[in-house]
């Protein structure tokens, strides 16, 4: 997979959990959507999606990560945000990114794309984001 770019983004921060946010991600679990980007997506029919007009180099594949299915995408997104995976900034009730970990121990991270709805998309975080360490620690000392 091509990278896109040489930097990534150091503004990202998973927040440290105070009294009663795990209360609250387990209410926002029980309404999140997940909506998807049909570039991350080798064959984004099986997401109900439709294809875009072309590949755009370094898009990371869900599909890399064994994320297959709306379904797939949604257990995880819920997973995450069940375990308090969630950035340090909000649009309203939505944490701006959630982060979580697949069976198979790939980072993902999601970000909300319509606030009103709480809907956000995912894809894999590519190994060679420093972040991606940083998530499956978390992920590894998080509370189950």
């Amino acid at each position: 997979m091509q990278r896109r770019y040489d930097q990534f983004n150091n503004k990202r921060r998973i927040k440290k959990l105070e009294d009663g946010d795990l209360e609250n991600c387990s209410e926002l679990a029980k309404q999140i959507r997940y909506g998807g980007n049909p570039e991350h997506k080798m064959n984004p029919g099986d997401f109900g999606l439709t294809p875009p007009s072309g590949r755009r180099p370094g898009k990371s594949l869900c599909d890399d990560v064994k994320i297959t299915s709306r379904a797939d995408a949604l257990e995880c997104l819920k997973e995450g945000l069940r375990k308090g995976m969630i950035s340090d900034r909000f649009e309203g009730p939505w944490p701006q990114n959630i982060w979580s970990v697949t069976k198979e121990g790939y980072p993902v991270e999601a970000q909300l794309e319509n606030r009103e709805t709480g809907t956000y998309h995912g894809y894999p975080i590519p190994g060679s984001d420093p972040f991606a360490a940083e998530v499956v620690k978390r992920w590894n000392t998080q509370n189950d």
